[in-house]
């Protein structure tokens, strides 16, 4: 798999910022095929830095009602990636 297809987007909420600022600890929204040592690489290889921990989990897609009809959002899978000392990435800062 290749690592644009890995990492889908960065993710920027409320809890990632503080995660950011404090912990140097970005999310992002990854393939659901994709494995905790490709999203290393990936993240790696696209920002140039260097990464010490990832933490993957799944979100499930909630149920959404539309008029009489149920639905569901897709399900996806979400990367908290852990960098190391002195790394950032540029892209993410000031927004």
């Amino acid at each position: 798999m290749e690592i644009h297809q890995i990492i889908k987007k960065m993710l920027i909420t409320e809890k990632s910022n503080i995660d950011r600022e404090t912990a140097n600890k970005y999310h992002f929204e990854v393939d659901r095929r994709a494995n905790k040592v490709e999203i290393a690489h990936a993240v790696e290889k696209l920002f140039k830095v260097k990464t010490t921990e990832v933490r993957v989990l799944r979100v499930i897609g909630k149920k959404k009602r539309m008029g009489k009809v149920m639905g569901q959002k897709s399900s996806w899978k979400k990367a908290i990636v852990t960098l190391a000392e002195g790394s950032r990435i540029e892209v993410a800062e000031g927004v």
